[in-house]
């Protein structure tokens, strides 16, 4: 017995161990759907870039007739790498509806496509306000194509300049020129979620690259996209890019020069850091930001008052951290507003950084009622933070009346009046 109360302990320790490393240990859960076992080995590089960083690569044939996405009503994964442009039908269970309820569960997805692109990726486009151009056509661009173009202009040579000015989605380092070959696409101007992360130049347009020009292109200039995302109000994030060379080897490799006079000889694109930094945010280890602690009390108190007075100075403190390199750490912004709500705000004002938390004192407004502390944070390449707490505002004890609703007060002799003329009548 004695023995058994001695290991008591640390079985329990290793149950409590044992327990917890499924979650500090959990790398997240990839389905890669290929058009052809030939690009595990074409885009290795991607591939192992993910590897490296924890991620449980499950490499499918887009028409594997074993797919799932979903079983018994749980996702079985945490990503969606599509990298199959002509596929015409998904296998096992998977089909553009499903992976449109994946994004709705919150899923991250990243698709590759090409010029040969199939009609469920063009259907998923479309679901996420993307459209893309007909099957056969590119990008074409007679002034910006690379060096070693075969004759078409349609292995274009995208400027950095022309990327989204987002640090957290394309990354903090200054990139060489991209190369791209592949569908033009255009965003829905009525969908304000899409981003323009990569744009064609101003001499940029997507047609059939082997037949003349008979009616206006799909895409014209920097309406032409090379490459676009999503962040769903859920905080789901897709990205779509026209080009599945975008992410091979070889164009990470490559070296890129502009087919002009005097033009800069790079030797190697920019397209390897790029895809990385995409695929950083896609998957949610950039950009995501939580709550912490949140509190509220009056100047020179430590804890909440049942209820508020009115005008009374009050402080609020939120903390907010953000994920780097998989852990939580202090979230550095100078942009994070408070307000201070009944039905429309009351007071509005910027949060301070103070150490690890944002902190503000203000005076109460001279009405009382429910109120909402509301903190909604909603920036570029960022999850959308949102934080309320409810809290009431009643008068001074010795108050005799200013506020709201001392103005709908009827004084008796009147009320009594009123009613004698009602009978009256």
């Amino acid at each position: 017995l004695e023995g058994m109360m001695a290991a008591a302990p640390c079985s329990l320790l290793l149950l409590a161990l044992l327990c917890v490393a499924p979650a500090a240990l959990a790398a997240p859960r990839t389905l890669v759907l290929l058009e052809n076992v030939n690009i595990r080995e074409t885009h290795s590089l991607f591939f192992r870039s993910l590897t490296d960083r924890g991620f449980d690569l499950t490499i499918r044939t887009a028409d594997d007739p074993s797919l799932s996405l979903i079983k018994y009503g749980e996702f079985l994964y945490d990503n969606l790498i599509i990298f199959s442009p002509s596929v015409e039908d998904f296998g096992g269970n998977i089909n553009v509806e499903t992976i449109s309820s994946f994004i709705d569960g919150g899923g991250s997805v990243l698709v590759a496509t090409g010029s040969d692109i199939g009609d469920p990726l063009r259907e998923l486009g479309s679901e996420c306000g993307i459209e893309f151009d007909e099957e056969k056509t590119a990008v074409i661009d007679h002034h910006n194509y690379d060096i070693s173009d075969p004759g078409q202009h349609t292995l274009i040579v995208a400027d950095p300049e022309n990327l989204l000015k987002a640090p957290t989605i394309v990354g903090k380092s200054e990139l060489n020129p991209i190369l791209f070959r592949g569908v033009g696409m255009v965003a829905d101007p009525d969908n304000p979620l899409v981003l323009d992360i990569l744009t064609g130049s101003s001499t940029s347009y997507s047609f059939f690259p082997d037949k003349p020009i008979t009616q206006y292109p799909h895409a014209v200039g920097k309406n032409t996209l090379l490459i676009a995302g999503l962040q769903a109000r859920n905080n789901a994030r897709v990205v779509f890019s026209g080009s599945l060379d975008f992410f091979s080897d070889a164009f990470f490799n490559s070296a890129v020069q502009k087919a002009s006079p005097d033009s800069t000889r790079y030797p190697k694109t920019g397209n390897y850091e790029l895809a990385l930094a995409l695929s950083r945010w896609v998957f949610k280890e950039e950009g995501v930001l939580r709550v912490g602690a949140v509190s509220h009390h009056r100047v020179g108190e430590d804890t909440p008052p049942s209820a508020y007075t009115i005008t009374d100075l009050v402080e609020y403190s939120i903390v907010i951290e953000k994920l780097s390199d998989g852990k939580w750490v202090p979230f550095d912004g100078d942009d994070i507003q408070l307000e201070f709500v009944r039905i429309d705000p009351f007071v509005r004002t910027f949060l301070k950084k103070n150490g690890g938390k944002y902190s503000v004192e203000f005076k109460l407004p001279d009405v009382y009622g429910v109120f909402q502390f509301k903190v909604d944070y909603n920036r570029l390449g960022y999850t959308h933070l949102y934080s309320t707490t409810q809290v009431s505002k009643r008068r001074h004890a010795n108050d005799t009346g200013t506020g709201f609703a001392s103005h709908f007060s009827i004084p008796v002799a009147s009320l009594n009046i009123y009613m004698w003329g009602f009978f009256l009548h």
